[in-house]
């Protein structure tokens, strides 16, 4: 490959606090690990949480090159990339920048590599780092891979307009032949020109028709659907050939109350499950209110407080009075909460799964808890890309969005975009204008 068509990508620390993997991204070319981000990693470490994992783990595969070469000079990877780590300055730094601040550290390091006519380009996934990196002339990039468009993320459903004949036919024979351009398990609302009437319809591709849903559904745990996006969701959840469902939506779309209401169904009522797993991750939104007193339970009944609000509903609508209450349930261990800190390592058989805030974890992290799913497991995860508290994901770049586009297509895949806030008409009001 000619010298000049080779591009030199400056590795900023938090992308491999996302992903530990990155330098494996940039094929055939060369990836610069400025020395200042082993500093970072060196001080991340330590940490007990997922940032700290993912530091021990970049360390590591940086020890692994070590072990082949001379990184100062270069190590070739399994790509085609030669990876370096470089200390160096540039001949003319910028007049009014503070030089002794790490992110400008990193920064310098890639106008150094420019002076010297490399084409750089700088990877970060800190909005404020590019921004300065591009103010002092660089070429700034975000972190693209497991990224997704949220404008285009699948919804699960689409509309089509039928013929009056086409749509007699699907009410009365529950089933309609169509042809295979629609994804598996993905919903149809059929409608005609004229009528008022919707018929929601669910593609089965082994038989490459769509199976008509009835339009009255019985109530699941006392709940009952409020829209069509409900219904669809509600199917889903019974659905025990679908061993994963995600239901994506804006606050107070009933995610989280409709997997916990099928989730209890098929604990309580089926014996589908063993018992309902409850986790989320535990991530602050505003500031931080510290450590919190107690043993495991009582230090996550804080942070699962929505949860309870949820299941303590859920016992309250229901009319079978076969729930007492909700400490009945977490006593028989028909539902189990636990914080996602101590998912991994665990294997979970004839579990209902449910992941609750989703948006805030990481690609990796959503492999980490998805493939702790044993034999005979379901796992629900709901969340709002676009209310995330984790510093290092957006809209575009974190797992529920990532794992949503990645499994479109499989059999045992099914999937929703809730759209319509039913918890109030101020909540409806908030989710669209604020």
């Amino acid at each position: 490959m000619p010298e000049n068509s080779v591009k030199t990508f400056v590795v900023d620390t938090n992308v491999l606090i996302h992903r530990p993997s990155a330098l494996l991204s940039f094929r055939d070319n060369e990836v610069v690990v400025p020395l200042w981000v082993l500093e970072e990693l060196d001080k991340l470490k330590s940490s007990s949480d997922e940032r700290g994992r993912n530091a021990r783990h970049a360390i590591r595969f940086l020890d692994d090159l070590a072990k082949h070469g001379d990184l100062s000079q270069g190590v070739k990877m399994s790509n085609g990339s030669v990876c370096r780590v470089v200390l160096t300055t540039p001949k003319n730094i910028p007049a009014g920048i503070i030089q002794d601040k790490p992110d400008n550290k990193i920064i310098f390091t890639a106008l150094a590599l420019k002076e010297e006519g490399k084409q750089v380009f700088f990877v970060s996934k800190d909005i404020n780092a590019r921004v300065k990196a591009t103010a002092l002339g660089l070429k700034a990039v975000d972190y693209e891979k497991q990224k997704v468009n949220i404008h285009d993320l699948y919804r699960g459903y689409r509309e089509l307009q039928l013929s009056a004949d086409s749509l007699k036919n699907f009410r009365e024979k529950r089933r309609l032949e169509w042809p295979d351009n629609l994804t598996p398990n993905e919903f149809v609302l059929a409608a005609c020109t004229g009528q008022d009437a919707t018929v929601i319809g669910r593609y089965q591709a082994d038989k490459r028709a769509l199976v008509y849903l009835p339009g009255r559904i019985n109530p699941v745990y006392g709940i009952k659907p409020l829209n069509h996006q409900q219904r669809m969701a509600l199917h889903l959840l019974l659905d025990d050939s679908l061993s994963l469902v995600t239901l994506v939506g804006k606050a107070g779309t009933g995610k989280t109350l409709l997997a916990l209401a099928g989730g209890l169904k098929k604990v309580l009522e089926e014996k589908k499950y063993d018992r309902v797993l409850i986790t989320r991750p535990v991530v602050p939104m505003g500031k931080d209110i510290g450590y919190l007193p107690g043993a495991k339970t009582e230090k996550l009944s804080n942070w699962m407080q929505p949860l309870f609000d949820n299941l303590e509903h859920l016992v309250a609508v229901n009319k079978k009075g076969a729930v007492k209450s909700m400490d009945w349930l977490i006593s028989n261990n028909l539902i189990e909460i636990e914080a996602l800190t101590y998912i991994r390592g665990r294997s979970l058989p004839r579990q209902f799964i449910i992941i609750d805030e989703a948006q805030n974890l990481s690609p990796h992290e959503i492999k980490t808890v998805v493939s702790r799913a044993g034999e005979a497991t379901k796992v629900v995860l709901t969340g709002d890309p676009y209310q995330i508290d984790s510093p290092y994901l957006d809209s575009n770049s974190n797992g529920l969005s990532y794992l949503v586009e990645a499994f479109k297509g499989q059999e045992i895949f099914g999937h929703i975009l809730l759209d319509r806030t039913e918890r109030s008409g101020l909540a409806e009001l908030a989710a669209e204008l604020l």
